[in-house]
């Protein structure tokens, strides 16, 4: 873009009339405030005498601004000035953000400077056009054995990693982030402790990964409001690169994090609760932020992998059940299977990969198929065999999943650190059918 050009959009975006107001009234997490005119999501800034404090349009009440702030409110009080500046939420997202890790605003982390990008991108921009996207046909590989031959990946593709707490989702994620082959990696890590931001950046990025990874961080002690906008940051950066064409994997943890940030404002707001608490604009959130992956027509994609935290290990719960509903497959992390030490703790029978059969040739589907059949009939059947009750010859079936489970457990099973293409892992699935078949 010309300086011409720029000077014409600095004047074009320019307040020329400043709108303010006063701060009324605190209200939990909202502040209200008498003016200034703003519209829905518009960014004003809280002006007090030691400095200023940016804040969000969450609502309106009464004839009153209803604002949540982005900081913690030092030095405001009631009669502060609050000055609209214009602006909504944005990005200028740039190759220059490869290699960096960022907050919820694109302020690096490490201290050292970042250039801004030359085009403004917006952080909630409108819904995509569903006869613009392009369709999933070409194989991502995650590098994860289990996930590459059982649950095949498409790229464009959603998919969620469902687990309660400490059955080893942000080891995945971490195995994902370092493995997957993509152009660029952009890791969300919404609501996360601070220590298990340093420890993912610092040990769960490779050199290789980092140097193509875009991390962006809210911790959990910062706003409900700032966690919110990292996770939508984080999908506007993934656009960008999608938008040049290249394929991204978008990798977010945690969603369920997301939601709680979002039940945070909306209580605030004066919304009732619903199910188990989450307010009504939680459910109208989810959508506008899972909806945003996928294959651009004009060519590169959006890889988009959640990891969902399951309350209390229940399937059930209303994020799980919206966010699966919405998504175009989930891979589930069992606390069983951790506890008898296989990792990844994938449970093949609870997941499904949707778009597995529109990018995986017929012959190894029935591979992938025949697989699954022989876990599901020894999930079956598991408490007989581990009591000693079952008797071969019982049934042929059972009889066949007994000899194969053991060698499928092992295959299943990955270090960290190791890796594996996907023709490699599907000729072993092969062997291992193969051979018991041959044994049976």
């Amino acid at each position: 873009m010309t300086s011409a050009a720029h000077l014409l959009e600095a004047v074009r975006s320019a307040e020329w009339v400043r709108r303010t107001g006063r701060i009324s009234r605190f209200v939990g997490l909202n502040v209200e405030s008498q003016g200034p005119d703003v519209k829905l999501g518009e960014v004003c800034e809280i002006r007090s005498r030691s400095a200023g404090t940016l804040a969000e349009v969450v609502g309106f009440a009464e004839g009153r601004v209803l604002l949540m702030p982005y900081e913690e409110l030092l030095g405001v009080g009631i009669g502060s000035e609050v000055i609209a500046t214009g602006e909504t939420a944005h990005v200028r997202p740039g190759r220059h953000l490869l290699g960096r890790v960022i907050d919820g605003f694109g302020v690096p982390l490490d201290g050292k400077p970042l250039a801004q990008g030359p085009v403004r991108q917006p952080i909630y921009p409108p819904p995509i056009n569903p006869l613009h996207r392009g369709m999933v046909r070409d194989i991502l590989e995650t590098g994860i054995r289990a996930i590459d031959s059982l649950l095949t990946l498409g790229r464009g593709q959603r998919v969620g990693i469902f687990a309660g707490s400490g059955v080893g989702k942000s080891t995945v994620l971490e195995m994902l982030a370092r493995q997957v082959k993509a152009d660029v990696r952009v890791i969300a890590l919404v609501g996360e402790r601070g220590r298990e931001v340093k420890d993912f950046v610092e040990e769960g990025l490779s050199p290789e990964a980092r140097a193509k990874s875009v991390v962006v961080a809210a911790t959990s002690d910062q706003p409900a409001l700032l966690r919110r906008r990292a996770a939508f940051l984080a999908t506007a950066i993934a656009e960008f690169f999608r938008d040049e064409g290249l394929d991204v994997c978008l990798m977010m943890d945690s969603v369920t994090r997301v939601a709680m940030a979002q039940r945070e404002i909306g209580l605030a707001s004066g919304e009732l609760p619903t199910a188990r608490g989450y307010t009504p604009s939680v459910f109208a959130l989810l959508p506008k932020l899972l909806e945003r992956g996928g294959v651009r027509g004009a060519g590169g994609s959006i890889t988009s992998i959640y990891t969902v935290l399951v309350e209390g290990d229940d399937l059930a719960d209303p994020i799980s059940d919206t966010v699966r509903a919405t998504l175009d497959g989930h891979i589930v992390l069992s606390r069983a299977i951790a506890q008898r030490g296989r990792y990844p703790a994938i449970d093949i029978t609870q997941s499904i990969s949707r778009l597995a059969s529109a990018v995986v040739p017929e012959a190894e589907m029935r591979l992938v198929l025949e697989a699954v059949k022989m876990l599901a009939i020894y999930e079956t059947s598991r408490d007989l065999i581990e009591v000693g009750a079952y008797r071969e010859g019982t049934s042929a079936a059972v009889d066949r999943a007994i000899k194969l489970v053991p060698d499928l457990e092992q295959f299943m099973a990955q270090r960290p650190g190791e890796s594996e293409g996907r023709a490699a892992a599907m000729r072993r699935l092969q062997t291992i059918l193969g051979n018991a078949g041959r044994a049976a």
